[in-house]
């Protein structure tokens, strides 16, 4: 992967580390449930399980299951060198998994009326990558 200059002076994005092991298991037919059990700290499990649980109407759990993964992957950014802002690329298939449990987040908050914290998660997700915004705005 080529690191992307960022020539307006701000911080370089942040890429977040593959688990090739819970890829496998996805690819593997394992349940979101299953790699999440497995690999605690990996986001995109914990938003496939949001996004079963916002479809099959349980928005509570689905709301449980994005703030989960988001803080896993806040942590993750964290240990990867983000300071709390800048860009998280969405072409970056690690980050994936945090961007959409950002937008889960967004989604099940605005559906619980938490339009404060929907609204937040909205623009940390612009904010983190347009193109993610794009994508996920009306999963």
């Amino acid at each position: 992967m080529t690191e992307q200059k960022n020539l307006l002076g701000g911080p370089d994005p942040t890429y977040l580390p593959e688990n090739e092991d819970a890829y496998r298991m996805l690819a593997e037919s394992a349940s979101p449930a299953e790699v999440a059990a497995a690999h605690p700290t990996f986001s995109l499990a914990w938003a496939m399980l949001a996004d079963d649980a916002f479809e099959a109407g349980r928005t509570v759990e689905s709301y449980a299951y994005a703030r989960t993964g988001y803080h896993r992957g806040l942590d993750a950014l964290r240990r990867a060198g983000w300071k709390g802002h800048g860009p998280v690329p969405w072409s970056h298939r690690a980050n994936r998994g945090f961007l959409r449990c950002l937008a889960a987040l967004a989604r099940a908050a605005e559906a619980v009326k938490e339009t404060d914290e929907a609204e937040r998660c909205r623009q940390f997700l612009q904010d983190s990558d347009p193109q993610a915004y794009e994508e996920l705005k009306s999963a």
